[in-house]
């Protein structure tokens, strides 16, 4: 799939609505759209400087629509689909969301994983090793994909009104333009 532009992307997002983690129900307890605007709110909240942040937070996981139970390759579909719209960093930070997620539970197993995100963990590679994780720390995205990682585990709220999906497409018109000006140079 190839996005033409911010409307289909809002489509996309749109489409969100109803959709699960799991095809089952069986995952998550609130739905992709939901998940997606909690997300981004809290990276809004946390990071209101950095839209490409907030933005990865916002479709890093409709892979999970594109490909219903690939939670493997999830964030990988989900990237190569953003990249070309939104750019190389918003696409490494949507790819980087499950190693960020391997990574805090080997330096960090205390803090806990969703039921859902502890299940798909050994789907998507376990735990790291400390030379993972000591690989994984030199990327200079590791920070902020810790920090996507962290508001993901926390964008999982049922009920909770993280707004509505119209009130990103400012945002992503902007991350598009922006991307879209630098061209190649991303």
């Amino acid at each position: 799939m190839e996005l033409r532009g911010v409307e289909e992307l809002m489509d996309l997002l749109r489409a969100c609505r109803g959709a699960w983690d799991t095809p089952d129900r069986t995952g998550d307890p609130v739905d992709l759209h939901d998940h997606a605007l909690q997300t981004a709110a809290l990276l809004r909240r946390s990071h209101p400087a950095d839209k490409e942040l907030q933005v990865a937070g916002l479709v890093h996981d409709i892979g999970h629509l594109l490909r219903p139970g690939d939670d493997a390759g999830h964030a990988d579909h989900a990237a190569d689909v953003v990249r070309p719209l939104l750019g190389e960093r918003v696409a490494r930070l949507v790819q980087l969301h499950v190693p960020a997620k391997r990574y805090l539970a080997a330096v960090a197993p205390e803090r806990g994983l969703s039921p859902q995100s502890a299940l798909t963990l050994t789907l998507q590679g376990g735990t790291m090793s400390p030379a993972e994780a000591a690989a994984f720390a030199q990327d200079p995205l590791a920070e902020d994909a810790v920090t996507l990682r962290q508001a993901d585990d926390a964008g999982k709220v049922v009920g909770l009104d993280a707004g509505v999906m119209e009130d990103w497409r400012t945002v992503l018109e902007l991350v598009a333009s922006r991307h879209s000006r630098l061209g190649a140079v991303d």
